[in-house]
């Protein structure tokens, strides 16, 4: 799964604006994260202990573990546990301090004002400082850096430090995103201060100041962290964190079941079906809830298929979403039409999706010029050229590859080939999505908490190495992205960002298929593991695992 600016989005509300750090959080707040999410775990029990170790699958392997330089999900979910930020987000998905103190928002929204707290510091032992975020924010608007995440920072119009360990940000008006911006990772200046980004070391060889230090990454295999006994917050309980590198998740569940791995995201056919009875709910605790995240099929827009919207509104009344829930997840998502969590308060709810009729289809089709004018079942344009194209997805990812097989079947039905291929992850995203060398994709994204979505909409956006890799370009879609990023009111974003929803689902860059439950497994060891709108890693540094179960100590 690629990552779209997890870090940088959540939901900014009215109350959020007025105060800082050092108040207390509210409590008895509703979640507007949709249904409640189920758990068959059971709460903690004893005291917490230090030591063990959790190993974990990942389906690829992370590109750059200096987070604004990747934009796929296996580094971020790595880097996220070796560096801190001024905030972050908390269990119920609102903004709190992280390595900040407090903050202040003064002027509208216009003016923020920071303090970091003393006494961080990065694994080297140097201390972490607000020249090290000033440094960030230069790194983040420099030309030469090659970021998809720097249009956030760009926003602001002075950032000035004011001591050791204050500083402050100025916008020209105010900036839905502002506080978010500093959600992102803090970078070290004084490691990363004349690098050239393309080719340093500290891509593989990370210095941070989280509660994980990077301790070694075997190509292909695996990546091993080990804990950071000097973080601010306070030693995490587990001593080492192992990242296995398993391109398949079948081979993921053998080895869950070998006891090698601790944790993994099951596929539906495992949660339902291999999974069950008393052994299972004994040694192992299941969840589930609904993802922050889409799964869709993403046309090239410059492909001679994809090019006219009737083509693409025809595809829409061809595929049945419902039987790709079916089929590929067993029931365990929801159809999507937009870019947004179904149940949020962003989410388009009044847009009826396109009908699965492919009579219709056939028919838009043909208006478009795509006929069948040989009768060999493939309709073809009035050159000849058959309606044939290559729909790529990653290897390893069953659901995905289940979904392009049902697509297959169904286009198949109207005079469409399809021919399916799947690719190694790396290779997937360097040599096909990131170079625009496709027809259509089957891909997901991770859905954030802010409804902003100009790093993957704006026109701006649609370039080598952007995340707008489809090439949709929209004057109107970019002139809502641009009013909504700059709209703090909540009621006027959703009018805003409701017409969005609409221009994508008239336009069909992507056909939105499904938001899948989340479905992970994790070994009854690990305890203090509990659900929140957040999902269930939000307490990481909190798991433990009692002494007489550990399988690993750090040697003192």
């Amino acid at each position: 799964m690629r990552l779209a600016q997890a870090v940088f989005f959540v939901l900014v509300s009215g109350a959020l604006l007025l105060g800082g750090c050092d108040r207390p959080p509210a409590g008895g707040q509703k979640s507007q994260n949709g249904p409640s999410p189920t758990a068959a775990s059971a709460p903690a029990s004893g005291e917490p202990v230090t030591g063990g170790r959790i190993v974990m699958a990942t389906i690829g392997e992370p590109s750059n573990l200096i987070p604004p330089l990747a934009s796929d999900s296996a580094s971020h979910e790595v880097a996220d546990l070796l560096y801190v930020s001024p905030l972050r987000f908390d269990k119920d998905i609102k903004l709190e301090c992280f390595a900040a103190e407090r903050f202040e928002v003064l002027e509208d929204g216009k003016l923020l004002k920071f303090q970091l707290r003393p006494g961080i510091h990065w694994t080297d032992g140097v201390e972490l400082t607000a020249a090290d975020v000033e440094f960030t924010y230069k790194l983040m608007i420099d030309p030469k850096t090659p970021t998809a995440y720097a249009e956030d920072y760009k926003a602001v119009t002075s950032f000035t430090v004011t001591g050791t360990y204050s500083f402050e940000v100025r916008y020209a008006e105010p900036f839905a995103r502002a506080l978010v911006t500093w959600a992102g990772a803090i970078l070290p200046r004084h490691v990363l201060e004349g690098q050239d980004m393309m080719t340093t070391k500290y891509a593989r060889e990370p210095i941070g100041a989280g509660p994980y230090i990077l301790d070694r990454w075997e190509q292909g295999r695996s990546v091993t962290l080990r804990v950071n006994p000097d973080y601010f917050e306070g030693r995490p309980y587990i001593d080492q964190v192992v990242y296995r590198i398993i391109p398949d998740t079948s081979t993921m569940f053998l080895e869950l079941k070998a006891g090698n791995l601790d944790m993994m995201g099951l596929t539906p056919q495992q949660y339902l079906y291999q999974t069950t009875g008393a052994g299972w709910a004994a040694d192992w605790q299941k969840f589930k809830y609904l993802s922050f995240g889409y799964t869709y099929l993403g046309y090239n827009l410059k492909s001679p298929f994809f090019t006219d919207v009737r083509v693409r509104r025809a595809m829409a009344q061809a595929v049945n979403k419902e039987s790709i829930i079916k089929g590929a997840l067993l029931g365990l998502g929801l159809p999507t039409v937009g870019p947004y969590k179904p149940g949020t308060w962003v989410y388009n709810d009044t847009i009826t999706d396109y009908a699965y009729d492919p009579a219709a289809a056939k028919a838009l089709l043909a208006e478009a010029g795509w006929q069948d004018r040989n009768g060999d079942g493939i309709i073809e344009d009035a050159s000849g050229r058959p309606f044939a194209f290559t729909l790529l997805t990653n290897q390893g990812n069953e659901q995905r590859i289940k979904a392009a097989t049902i697509i297959q079947s169904e286009l198949a039905a109207i005079g469409v080939k399809v021919e399916i291929r799947t690719v190694e992850w790396a290779s997937f995203l360097k040599e096909f999505v990131d170079k625009g060398n496709f027809d259509a994709v089957i891909l997901a994204w991770s859905i954030a908490q802010d409804p902003d979505n100009y790093d993957v909409w704006h026109s701006s956006r649609a370039v080598p190495g952007g995340l707008n890799f489809v090439g949709y370009k929209n004057p109107e879609a970019d002139a809502l992205l641009e009013r909504g990023r700059r709209t703090v009111d909540q009621a006027e974003r959703k009018k805003i960002y409701d017409a969005f929803q609409q221009l994508l689902h008239r336009d069909q860059p992507y056909l939105f298929l499904y938001a899948p439950y989340s479905l992970p497994i994790l070994s009854a060891r690990i305890q203090n593991v509990a659900v929140a709108p957040a999902g269930i890693s939000y307490n990481f540094t909190k798991w433990w695992i009692p002494r007489d179960k550990q399988t690993f100590r750090l040697e003192q």
